[in-house]
């Protein structure tokens, strides 16, 4: 299989991203001439990386164009099993093979994270830096490619559960006890703290998405 060329991928990662930080949400329609306007880029790379993006079912057509996509009920529900078993796998093998600085790095994240409570759009930003982090510690290249899809799934959710009040900090809080297990190396409470921490993450969206629970 012959690999993207650089153009492809360049706007490949742009509209990915724009998708990622909330630009284009779930039911936005996306046009060719206008994402070529955006991002600088000619419209036949434009053209590759929309094709890409509707193979990987993180766009949908409507009639002629191409939309966002947005996860219903069932998506949501297998999303987050497949997220809270591949993720407890990683930091269990974060508990194994992560190095010192990578513990130390994690820490530090957590540390600085105090200081976006209440910020949830920053904060949504530094929980994906950190779970891309922990991701990479667990030194595996495959478990790794197979989290990116994942997360890339997890770009159509429309908001964020850390936007409802109180959340953030509880967030917070079992991220300090995975950081902890991994530095104790104890792979079992690792995996157990991270898939306590994404049950959580999606009970609060069950509960925001239900309107039993509001945001800040």
């Amino acid at each position: 299989m012959a690999e993207p060329k650089q153009g492809q991928t360049d706007a490949y990662s742009l509209i990915l991203e724009a998708i990622d930080v909330g630009i284009y949400r779930p039911g936005d329609r996306l046009v060719e001439s206008e994402l070529a306007e955006r991002f600088g880029v000619s419209r036949t790379p434009i053209r590759e990386a929309l094709q890409r993006l509707e193979t990987q079912s993180l766009l949908v057509r409507d009639g002629r164009s191409l939309i966002v996509a947005s996860l219903d009920h069932n998506q949501l529900a297998e999303l987050y099993v497949v997220r809270a078993e591949l993720e407890g796998l990683a930091a269990r093998l974060a508990a194994q093979h992560a190095t010192e600085e990578e513990v130390r790095v994690l820490r530090d994240m957590v540390a600085e994270d105090g200081a976006r409570l209440n910020d949830p759009a920053a904060l949504s930003r530094s929980n994906r830096r950190f779970h891309k982090q922990l991701h990479l510690a667990s030194h595996n290249r495959y478990l790794v490619q197979q989290l990116d899809l994942v997360h890339r799934s997890m770009a159509l959710l429309a908001s964020t559960s850390l936007a409802v009040e109180g959340r953030g900090e509880t967030a917070l809080a079992e991220h300090e006890a995975i950081v902890e297990a991994v530095a104790r190396r104890d792979g079992d409470a690792a995996c157990a703290a991270l898939k306590a921490h994404i049950s959580k993450a999606f009970e609060t969206r069950l509960k925001f998405d239900a309107g039993e629970i509001g945001g800040i």
